[in-house]
C-alpha cells in the first residue's frame, strides 16, 4: 500500500469577488483540522485577499467570513504564499498584505508537490 500524502497545497485564483475563495479557505482549515499540513499559493486575483482590509467585508453565507477564515488558516500554522509577478503586476509590497504572508514563486509551491504532496485548484 502506498504511503498516503500528509500534505495539501492549496492553488488559489478566485478574488473577493468570488464564493470559491471563502470554499478554498474552508476547505485549508479543514485540511488542517485532519492533521495535514496546509500550504496555499494565491496567484492572480487571489493575491487581493491578503492585501490588508480587502477581504474585511467578504461573507459567504453561511460560512465563516472570509478575513476570520484567512486568520484563522495562519493562526494555526497554515503556509500562505502570494505569488511574486502577482503582486508586483498590482503595485502590492511587502507592507501591502497582511502579516503571515510570503511573497514567492511558484517553485515554493513545486517542492512541495514533488515531496508528494496532494493538490487543489480553486
Amino acid at each position: 500500500m502506498a504511503e498516503q500524502s500528509r500534505e495539501l497545497v492549496v492553488l488559489m485564483t478566485r478574488g473577493t469577488d468570488h464564493e470559491l475563495s471563502s470554499v478554498g479557505f474552508t476547505i485549508a482549515n479543514g485540511g488542517m483540522t485532519a492533521g495535514l499540513k496546509v500550504s496555499m499559493f494565491l496567484t492572480s486575483a487571489a493575491v487581493d485577499l491578503v492585501r490588508k482590509k480587502a477581504a474585511d467585508t467578504t461573507q459567504v453565507s453561511p460560512l465563516e467570513p472570509l478575513n476570520t477564515m484567512i486568520r484563522d488558516f495562519i493562526k494555526r500554522g497554515g503556509t500562505l504564499w502570494a505569488c511574486t509577478p502577482c503582486v508586483k503586476a498590482r503595485g502590492y509590497a511587502q507592507e501591502d498584505l497582511i502579516e503571515g504572508v510570503g511573497i514567492t514563486g511558484a517553485s515554493a509551491m513545486h517542492e512541495r508537490i514533488k515531496a508528494g504532496a496532494a493538490t487543489l485548484s480553486f
